[in-house]
């Protein structure tokens, strides 16, 4: 019997229900299907979101602050509903029918995108000679709308359920597979940065030469393709059982601690409630004591609810390591708060940077460089500082402070300092840029500004630096920092950084253009045309906030206390059920 159990996973079943069989289910071939599903949601994603502000300001002839948030309005989105995705995952579907369900839904959305650059209905004419460009009409951006948020909500259910699917696969108890999903981890972000990569080259080039519903339509058939190979391994996966939503679980605590909001709290925390087993418990701490109230034993609160196996009314008596697991994330939230602003200017690298690649030169030989595709620099710093990070700093580390590599919030402190002098930077090269054109009169043409639009690498060199420790740190923080239970919310909670960032960004235009609109002669900051407007002003209000954001981000840091583990008690060495320790290099 034992050795038939040995070859079963504890906590993970087959396609039939049955104890997965650790022979033939599991492990790296099944996780690798899963990763294709992500390069191909990478290759949509950013293959549409790093050159639409092109296509909705050459084609569409929008303004560039609209073209702008349109952009950033449909990231956040996509980020946002991660949430979502996660909810479903967690209470209904399981993150099997969740990705193959998403996933159907960002093919239909690629697809429809294709149709609607294809067809000359579904936008406005072009401008002929000096004549006001027609912008597209109400029904031409409902279609595009349509497209776009059909891609961003298969984008939030897939990103909920991809890394947490894959570490399924892993059973962490052993250590032959342990290792394996340390390997899915750090391969993991890499494959993200690949997807970036073919997007940002290949089908920005598609776009730009070919035609965007030809590149549109490569990203339909590729993932759906992928959802293909997907399906091929359902015999293959290993299933876990969901836990139920942590977000009613969080407020069922706050539910009860205001309910016994006038109940003083006893002098003895043992006096608390706590009936969780003595392995699992989470000891009492004195940050928000508030919340122990939801813990205080009142009158009829042990009334137990019908059934011998029936526990207390969760709305009205908490025990106290569910209260701390609330804490945890609570004391999670200023860093949470204070990471928002890097993907704030993590926006501009799509919108204003590439408006600014468009006006200048970019021939090399007789090679015309995509303006869209200038953010190749910014997925080669990401894949370069991660390499150096692995095979330089990681071992100099060691050797000097005996840890191997920085720190989770050392990490979001780098990312945070490097995307503030990359606006800096940028707001130096639009200086140039700016006098170019009004030194040559490109200012009152649409011609190209005789500069490189090499002096832009900077800014994506560093703000793709900065992305490449924010968003390990990140992930490290968020998970190795949460409850055990509470592993998909935080993952959730990582993501909504994404998404506030682009609707922070999308704020931020509106509040300067409305504010600013009357300065520089009436053309305002953000002027539709930007050789007309002051756009280094923009990055340089960017740079300041980030030196703001950065010295709140030093407080918040050296605030928080991280938990420390304790067997069996804080073993936060999952993700989403799967793993990542504590100095895990993500």
């Amino acid at each position: 019997m034992e050795g038939k159990m040995s070859w079963t996973v504890a906590d993970a079943v087959d396609y039939k229900g049955f104890p997965a069989d650790r022979s033939k289910t599991g492990g790296w071939m099944p996780a690798a299907l899963i990763l294709g599903i992500e390069i191909c949601e990478r290759l949509s994603t950013m293959g549409i979101a790093v050159n639409l502000v092109t296509y909705l300001g050459g084609t569409l002839h929008l303004p560039s602050s609209t073209s702008a948030n349109v952009v950033t309005d449909f990231m956040g989105t996509s980020f946002l509903l991660c949430l979502l995705g996660g909810f479903l995952a967690d209470t209904f579907l399981g993150r099997y029918k969740t990705i193959a369900t998403f996933s159907i839904i960002q093919t239909l959305g690629t697809g429809t995108l294709a149709l609607a650059t294809k067809l000359p209905q579904l936008r406005p004419p072009p401008c002929h000679g000096s004549h006001t460009c027609k912008q597209a009409n109400g029904f031409q951006m409902g279609i595009l709308y349509i497209a776009l948020y059909l891609i961003a909500l298969g984008t939030g259910g897939l990103k909920s359920s991809v890394s947490g699917f894959g570490t399924d696969q892993f059973d962490e108890k052993d250590e032959k597979e342990k290792s394996q999903m340390a390997y899915f981890f750090n391969r993991f972000f890499f494959f993200i940065s690949t997807g970036t990569l073919m997007a940002v080259t290949v089908l920005v080039y598609i776009q730009d030469e070919v035609g965007r519903s030809w590149a549109y339509g490569i990203c339909s058939v590729s993932m759906f393709v992928a959802v293909l190979i997907f399906l091929s391994g359902t015999k293959r996966y290993r299933y876990k059982k969901s836990l139920g939503s942590p977000i009613v679980q969080i407020f069922q605590v706050i539910v009860a601690a205001i309910n016994k909001r006038k109940m003083k709290l006893p002098y003895n925390v043992e006096l608390l409630y706590e009936d969780t087993p003595e392995t699992s418990r989470i000891h009492h701490t004195d940050r928000f004591r508030f919340l122990d109230k939801a813990a205080i034993v009142g009158e009829g609160d042990l009334e137990r609810n019908v059934g011998p196996a029936a526990a207390p009314n969760p709305w009205k008596l908490s025990p106290v390591t569910r209260v701390e697991e609330v804490k945890m994330m609570a004391a999670l939230l200023p860093i949470w708060a204070t990471t928002i602003l890097f993907w704030t200017t993590y926006a501009q690298m799509m919108t204003f940077s590439v408006e600014q690649a468009s006006t200048m030169e970019r021939s090399v030989g007789g090679f015309q460089i995509p303006a869209g595709s200038l953010t190749v620099f910014f997925v080669a710093a990401i894949l370069i500082t991660l390499a150096v990070y692995d095979r330089l700093v990681m071992p100099l580390w060691k050797k000097w402070k005996g840890k191997p590599g920085f720190s989770s919030l050392q990490k979001i402190a780098l990312g945070l300092a490097l995307s503030t002098m990359g606006m800096a930077s940028a707001a130096v090269a639009e200086v140039k840029r700016l006098e170019v054109a009004r030194a040559t009169g490109a200012s009152a043409t649409t011609g190209t500004v005789p500069v490189t639009v090499f002096i832009l690498i900077p800014q994506f060199f560093l703000v793709g630096a900065g992305e490449a420790f924010i968003y390990t740190g990140q992930l490290d923080f968020f998970i190795t920092q949460s409850p055990k239970g509470m592993k998909t919310m935080s993952t959730g909670l990582f993501l909504t950084t994404l998404s506030l960032g682009f609707f922070v960004s999308s704020l931020l235009v509106s509040v300067v253009k409305s504010v600013m609109g009357g300065s520089n002669g009436g053309q305002g900051w953000l002027a539709d045309n930007i050789n007309h407007g002051r756009l280094d002003c923009f990055y340089g209000l960017l740079a300041v906030l980030g030196v703001i954001n950065f010295a709140l981000y030093i407080v918040s840091a050296v605030w928080f206390k991280p938990r420390k583990s304790k067997p069996a008690t804080l073993q936060m060495d999952t993700i989403v059920n799967g793993s990542s320790t504590a100095e895990n290099k993500c």
